[in-house]
């Protein structure tokens, strides 16, 4: 049997777009029956369902046989930075190369890109009999690279070079000038007339595999664990607790890294319009829904910034985090991160109860971070937050790297979560 670590890595293998991270999701929740967003919901209690919108957010649940007060949620995200092809994707080059049209999708470290071979995945809409279809695609073979310039002829490489996204990381695709060639490859890989091909949503991604290495093994490195890392943790914890009296939910969100201001990020109504059918399916009103909420948790899962070994100077010398060292809960007096007293003291219990380190992180008071799922859906989803994540380096790198021992603290640390009962009696009174 693989272990977790080898898990992950074939995880984030069949999963190089948030539309394929949704679909290895889907295909790991077996006995779980998938609901339809524009139909009414038939849900009975102890059933276990999940619903996708986009193809690229997913919310799973399992009721309990029970009555039920409260729910536990844990959220992360299906996307990574990236390069998204244009909709017109080739460019000749002086009649002899061929390459991509593309643009940044979230702020990914550029240079990183560079000189590795590269492929294309997403998905791709066809004309159907009765209108259109969706398929996923992906080339999975080393299809495309982005070349950097010989020092000869960019002497200042080394000393702090500015990249052009429209004329430095354009990759390289092809020999010849035919620019419909493109189209004609994704016609071939579908089995499809290109005429059919009607929209594309591609993107470039890293082939990479996963490695574990270190003195004693104790690091691992992989493209997309930022925050693949944490949805795979959630999907085990997931579907390894208990059920318990409250309702277990699993979210995984597109468009983290641009915002989340769509649809199916965490800036959309999907989490609250997923609870409150929940109710309105089992014959709850306003009022259950609300007292509902009150006693309900989230973890917003996304993973941390470890101490960098060449520049500790970057971190909080008093709240920094380290690789194996256990789950990160993040902190930030302007909530970005939402942890606050309450939810860092349920948590600790929780995390002590099932011997599961747990470590603290703030940035650098002169040093702004980034937000992350949980302040932005609490917008729409008023409930106790956590902020954790797993202690990483090279934060939106193409390859990044972690602890190899810090995946099964968070799997095992998110189990006691959903199997473990949080009710609130008072404002600030918990029991569990």
């Amino acid at each position: 049997m693989l272990n977790s670590v080898e898990q992950l890595f074939s995880f984030i293998k069949a999963s190089p777009t948030a539309f394929h991270a949704v679909s290895a999701i889907e295909k790991q929740l077996g006995g779980y029956k998938k609901l339809n967003e524009s139909e009414k919901w038939a849900i009975v209690p102890g059933g276990k369902y999940y619903v996708t919108r986009n193809n690229s957010s997913l919310i799973a649940f399992t009721l309990p046989k029970e009555e039920f007060s409260s729910f536990s949620i844990i959220s992360s995200h299906t996307d990574s930075p990236t390069f998204k092809l244009k909709e017109n994707a080739c460019i000749c080059q002086r009649g002899k190369y061929l390459q991509l049209d593309t643009e940044r999708y979230g702020g990914m470290i550029m240079a990183t890109w560079l000189d590795r071979p590269l492929s294309v995945a997403g998905r791709v809409v066809l004309s159907a009999e009765n209108g259109v279809e969706t398929r996923l695609l992906n080339f999975d073979r080393d299809m495309v690279l982005i070349p950097n310039v010989a020092i000869h002829m960019n002497r200042n490489i080394n000393d702090g070079y500015k990249f052009n996204p429209a004329v430095d990381l354009l990759p390289l695709y092809s020999i010849g000038k035919d620019t419909a060639s493109f189209k004609e490859n994704l016609a071939k890989e579908l089995c499809v007339a290109p005429e059919t091909i009607l929209g594309t949503d591609l993107y470039l991604y890293n082939r990479e595999e996963g490695t574990v290495w270190g003195a004693n093994n104790e690091f691992i490195s992989c493209g997309r664990l930022d925050d693949l890392e944490c949805a795979f943790s959630s999907l085990k914890a997931f579907t390894q607790a208990a059920s318990g009296g409250h309702c277990n939910v699993m979210a995984v969100f597109d468009n983290e890294e641009v915002g989340s201001g769509t649809k199916q990020g965490a800036d959309s109504t999907f989490l609250y319009d997923v609870l409150k059918r929940i109710c309105l399916s089992l014959g709850k009103d306003e009022q259950d829904y609300l007292a509902a909420l009150s006693s309900s948790f989230m973890l917003s899962a996304d993973n941390a910034h470890a101490m960098h070994p060449n520049h500790p100077e970057f971190s909080d010398s008093a709240n920094c985090a380290f690789m194996n060292e256990g789950i990160v809960v993040k902190f930030n007096a302007n909530q970005k991160y939402t942890t606050d007293a309450v939810s860092e003291a349920v948590f600790h219990a929780i995390c002590k109860k099932a011997g599961v380190p747990v470590q603290h992180y703030a940035n650098r008071s002169d040093m702004p971070g980034g937000s992350t799922l949980g302040n932005i859906s609490g917008s729409h989803v008023s409930v106790n937050t956590l902020d954790i994540g797993l202690a990483q380096l090279a934060m939106h790198s193409a390859y990044e790297s972690a602890g190899a021992k810090d995946l099964d603290y968070m799997i095992a640390g998110m189990k006691a979560f959903y199997e473990t009962e949080i009710q609130s009696s008072a404002d600030g009174v918990y029991s569990f």
